[in-house]
C-alpha cells in the first residue's frame, strides 16, 4: 500500500520558520521525483505547486513565490521528503501536501499524495 504522511505543520508568526517532513512507503521512493504542493485559503480548492526535487541528481525547482525562502530536500535511505520554510509570510498559510513529480505539470496531476499538514502563519 502506498502511503505518504506529512508532519511538522503548525502555527507560526510571520518571519518564523518550520520544517515539514513526509514519510513514504509502498513505492520505490529513491527513483521518484518528489514535490510539495499546497492548498491555500484563497485557492478555491486548487492546489499550488511549491517545490520539486529530482530523483538521483537532486536538482531542485521552486515556485517564484517561495524561492530563496524554502528548501526542499530528500533522504532516500529513509524514504523521506522535507521542506524547510524560512521567513514565512501570511500568504504561505495552507495545507502542505507531499506528492510525486518534479514540477507543476507533473506534481499537480499525480494521483499519489498525502493528506497534508496545516501551516498557519499569523501574528
Amino acid at each position: 500500500e502506498v502511503q505518504l504522511v506529512e508532519s511538522g505543520g503548525g502555527l507560526v508568526q510571520p518571519g518564523g520558520s518550520l520544517t515539514l517532513s513526509c514519510v513514504t512507503s509502498g513505492f520505490p521512493f529513491s527513483i521518484w521525483d518528489m514535490s510539495w504542493v499546497r492548498q491555500t485559503p484563497d485557492s478555491d480548492k486548487d492546489l499550488e505547486w511549491v517545490a520539486g526535487i529530482v530523483a538521483g541528481e537532486g536538482t531542485t525547482y521552486y515556485n517564484d513565490s517561495v524561492k530563496g525562502r524554502f528548501t526542499i530536500s530528500r533522504d532516500d535511505a529513509k524514504s523521506m521528503l522535507y521542506l524547510q520554510m524560512n521567513n514565512l509570510k501570511t500568504v504561505d498559510t495552507g495545507v502542505y501536501i507531499c506528492t510525486t513529480g518534479r514540477d507543476a505539470r507533473t506534481a499537480l496531476q499525480s494521483p499519489l499524495r498525502g493528506q497534508g499538514t496545516q501551516v498557519t502563519v499569523s501574528s
